[in-house]
C-alpha cells in the first residue's frame, strides 16, 4: 500500500473516530454546558431583581402584599418573593413547583435577602423542559458544526499531505519506476524543501551514478579484454592447426592436440559471445528494421528444424499473422528467438513439445509465449538464469552460460520485458512483453 494511501486512510479514520467519540459524549457535554448556562442565566436574573430592590425597595414587587409571585404565560419561568422564617443558604437545585394546579419541574435559584430588617426568600425558576429543548437544539447545532469542521479538516489534510508527498512521488517515479539500466539520461535533483526528501534524492542519485560508473567500467573491461584475447586465441589456434598438419606427429599427440583445439574453440565462442554482448550494451546496433513476427519465427525454425527432428520434438507455431514490429534490429531479434528456442530444444525431453504463441490486442502490450516440456528450472534458480556464466540446469544455453545473458541484453536493448515461469520436471514458459508503440497498426 502506498504511503499516500496509508496517510489518507489514517487521516479519514482518525477524523471519523473523533466524530464517533464526540457523538457519544455530546449528550453529556451539552447537558453540562446547558446546566451551567442555566445557572448563569438564573444568577443574572437574580442580580437584576436585587438591583431593582436596591433602587425601588421590596414593595416594588410586593405592592403592599406579604408575598409576590409571577410567571410567564407558558409557565416556562417564574419568580417569587416571600418572607423567610428560617435561615436558608443560597443554592440552585432542581425541584417541583405547583403553578395553577400544574406540577412542573424547575431549575430553581434560591436566595435569602434582608431588607429593612426583614428576611425574604427569592426564587427564580426555569422549567427543565425548556432546558431540554435547548439541549436538543444545541446538540444538533454542535453536531452540524463538528461534521463541517471535520470535513473541512479532512480536505485540508489531504491537500497538504498530497503536496507534502509530491516530491517523494516524483523521486520514486523518476529515480526508480521509470529508470532502466543502464542509466543513460542525466539525473536531476527533485525540488523540495523537505530535508529528508532532499537526502533521499541525493542518495539515490549518488548510488545510481556509482552503479552506472561501475557498469561502464565492467562493460569497458569486457570489451577490451575480449578484443585483446582474440589475437592470442587466433594465434594459438593457428599454431595448433599447423602442429596437427605435421607428418611426424604421433596419433597420441594428435588426440591431445585435438582436445586442446576443442578447448580453444570453446574459449573462442565465449569471447565472441562477450564481444556480442558488449556491442549490444554499447548500442552498436541500429533499431531501424520492420519485422513480421510470424515470418521471423519461421526463419528461426528453419535453422533449428534438424535439432527438432533429432529429439523428435513437436513444434507448434501459433503466432498471429500480420503482426509487424517497428524500430527493432532484425538480426538481434532473430538471435533472441534462436537462443530461447535452442535452449528449449537442448533441455527438452525426447518426444517432447514446444509451443510458440502470442497475445495480440490492439493498444495493449504484445506478448510472445514460448512453452516447452523440458526439465524445468528450480524455483530458487529462476531469478539468476540470465546471469552470465550461470550453470544450473535449464539456465545454460550452448553450454557456456551466455545464451540467456545475450537474450537479456537484446531484450533490454529493445525495451522488451522478459519473464520466466517454470515447474521443475514439467517445463518452462518464457514471456516476451513488447511495448504497444512498437506494433505497426
Amino acid at each position: 500500500m502506498k504511503l499516500l494511501t496509508k496517510l489518507t486512510l489514517f487521516i479519514t479514520l482518525s477524523k471519523l473516530l473523533i466524530v464517533v467519540l464526540f457523538v457519544l459524549l455530546l449528550p453529556s457535554l451539552v447537558s453540562v454546558v446547558s446546566s451551567q448556562y442555566t445557572n448563569y442565566y438564573l444568577r443574572q436574573q437574580k442580580k437584576k431583581v436585587l438591583n431593582v430592590i436596591d433602587k425601588n425597595g421590596v414593595d416594588y414587587y410586593l405592592q403592599g402584599d406579604s408575598a409576590y409571585a409571577s410567571y410567564t404565560m407558558l409557565k416556562e419561568e417564574y419568580i417569587s418573593l416571600v418572607p423567610a422564617y428560617n435561615n436558608l443558604r443560597d443554592t440552585i437545585e432542581t425541584s417541583h413547583r405547583i403553578v395553577e394546579e400544574d406540577t412542573l419541574n424547575y431549575r430553581i435559584l434560591i436566595h435569602e435577602l434582608n431588607f429593612d430588617n426583614k428576611k425574604y426568600i427569592l426564587e427564580i425558576g426555569k422549567t427543565t423542559a425548556t432546558i431540554g429543548e435547548y439541549n436538543s437544539l444545541l446538540q444538533r447545532f454542535t453536531l452540524y458544526i463538528l461534521i463541517g469542521l471535520i470535513l473541512l479538516s479532512i480536505v485540508v489534510d489531504l491537500v497538504y499531505t498530497n503536496l507534502l508527498l509530491r516530491p517523494l512521488a516524483k523521486i520514486v517515479r523518476t529515480k526508480l519506476l521509470n529508470r532502466k539500466f543502464p542509466f543513460r539520461e542525466p539525473l536531476s535533483p527533485v525540488k523540495t524543501s523537505t530535508t529528508d526528501f532532499k537526502f533521499l534524492d541525493s542518495s539515490l542519485i549518488s548510488l545510481m551514478e556509482k552503479i552506472h560508473e561501475a557498469f561502464d567500467k565492467e562493460r569497458e573491461f569486457t570489451s577490451n579484454a575480449s578484443h585483446e584475447l582474440m589475437t592470442p586465441i587466433s594465434i594459438l589456434q593457428t599454431n595448433i592447426e599447423n602442429m596437427m598438419m605435421e607428418e611426424d606427429v604421433s596419433e597420441e599427440l594428435q588426440e591431445k592436440l585435438s582436445a586442446v583445439m576443442k578447448t580453444v574453440n570453446r574459449l573462442k565462442k565465449i569471447v565472441h559471445s562477450l564481444l556480442y554482448i558488449s556491442r549490444i550494451e554499447n548500442d552498436q546496433f541500429a533499431k531501424a528494421d520492420t519485422v513480421n513476427v510470424q515470418n521471423l519465427t519461421i526463419e528461426v525454425m528453419e535453422e533449428l528444424s534438424h535439432r527438432l527432428e533429432t529429439k523428435s520434438i513437436r513444434f507448434t507455431n501459433e503466432i498471429t499473422k500480420g503482426v509487424i514490429l517497428q524500430k527493432v534490429n532484425h538480426d538481434l531479434f532473430f538471435q533472441l528467438l534462436y537462443n530461447l528456442i535452442n535452449n528449449s530444444i537442448r533441455y527438452n525431453k525426447e518426444n517432447g513439445a514446444i509451443d510458440l504463441s502470442d497475445h495480440y490486442v490492439l493498444g495493449e502490450p504484445y506478448i510472445l509465449y514460448l512453452k516447452d516440456t523440458g526439465i524445468g528450472i528450480r524455483e530458487g534458480e529462476i531469478g539468476t538464469i540470465f546471469n552470465r556464466f550461470k550453470k544450473s540446469g535449464h539456465a545454460i544455453s550452448e553450454g557456456y552460460g551466455l545464451g540467456l545473458s545475450i537474450v537479456q541484453s537484446i531484450s533490454t536493448f529493445h525495451g522488451f520485458d522478459i519473464k520466466v515461469s517454470s515447474v521443475y520436471g514439467e517445463g518452462t514458459v518464457f514471456s516476451i512483453v513488447i511495448p504497444p508503440e512498437m506494433i505497426v497498426n
